[in-house]
């Protein structure tokens, strides 16, 4: 009976087994092989049929290229911003949602508006906005601001403002993703808010503990486990994040990062194998960050 049980289970999870193996197993096993061939495109038509030879070759050209260290500079100043800005507002968000008030319910669902919109449509509607002959945007500030000329937001790599030099195009493509992830941080926040114990506040408040004094002392370590774990999984989203760069600014502007480099390397070098290793790369960088996710997962479950 034991054993039949056993082969109805295993029966049971085969097809997910297989289905995994095909489209995540297989790729990934692929990709780490090709990272070790010197391979292009216009190579794929003969592959299987001559020698292959293994070669490091591709991780050397990745690591001592001129654009590698500063796109991965890039990815990380990025990825560091928007995780901050992300659960700061999603935190902002929740306490000023947390209390009932007339209305709340419309704004609660006008918040994850972002969240839900279509990355293409958000998209368009930030390039709408900051277009340089009809966005609202420049207008205001050619209006109220004192600007001179239109600012070309999704391409400047750099302007001086008050004598120091301001990376525009890598702030928008932050707010961007702040604006678009910050909903996802306050639904997160907002579950663990409510099983905060209001006994708790309240007796801090009958101690006369000021609001700010009742965040820090008594919210905050209530959400450190979730603030933590959300912060961590929102820096990994944000180091492989590839859409919303690319839609918005192509690259362009001081905004390459490694997943923009990555898919230039296969669609306009055509050179698979530089690819694949800059694939690798970004993986190894990031199980670091998935190591410390896994950890902090476990305790957050045995707690």
């Amino acid at each position: 009976m034991a054993r039949r049980e056993d082969l109805t289970g295993r029966a049971l999870v085969t097809p997910t087994v297989l289905v995994v193996a095909l489209v995540v197993l297989l790729p990934f096993l692929a990709s780490v092989v090709f990272a070790f061939l010197d391979l292009d495109v216009i190579d794929i038509g003969p592959l299987g049929t001559g020698s292959i030879e293994f070669t490091l070759a591709n991780f050397t050209a990745a690591v001592t290229s001129s654009g590698f260290w500063s796109a991965l500079w890039t990815t990380l100043i990025y990825a560091a911003a928007t995780t901050i800005g992300s659960v700061v507002v999603g935190l902002a968000v929740s306490l000023a949602l947390r209390k009932p008030f007339r209305g709340r319910g419309i704004i609660r669902g006008l918040v994850l508006v972002p969240y839900v919109l279509p990355v293409v449509a958000a998209v368009m509607i930030w390039q709408q906005l900051l277009n340089t002959q009809y966005g609202v945007v420049n207008a205001l500030g050619e209006q109220f601001f004192g600007w001179t000329e239109p600012i070309s937001f999704l391409s400047t790599t750099s302007q001086d403002l008050a004598g120091i030099p301001v990376p525009v195009t890598l702030i928008v493509v932050v707010l961007f993703e702040i604006w678009k992830s910050a909903p996802l941080a306050y639904l997160f926040i907002t579950a663990r808010l409510l099983a905060v114990p209001r006994d708790t506040e309240e007796a801090a408040l009958i101690d006369g503990a000021a609001p700010s004094q009742q965040l820090r002392y008594v919210l905050l370590p209530q959400l450190y486990g979730v603030l933590a774990l959300l912060g961590v999984l929102r820096f990994i989203w944000s180091f492989q994040n590839f859409n919303d760069i690319y839609l918005l600014t192509g690259g362009a502007g001081g905004t390459q990062v490694l997943a923009v480099r990555v898919y230039e390397e296969l669609t306009t070098q055509g050179d698979i194998g530089s690819a694949s290793a800059l694939g690798l790369i970004m993986m190894v960088v990031l199980s670091v960050f998935l190591l410390i996710y896994v950890r902090m997962s476990r305790k957050e479950v045995s707690q």
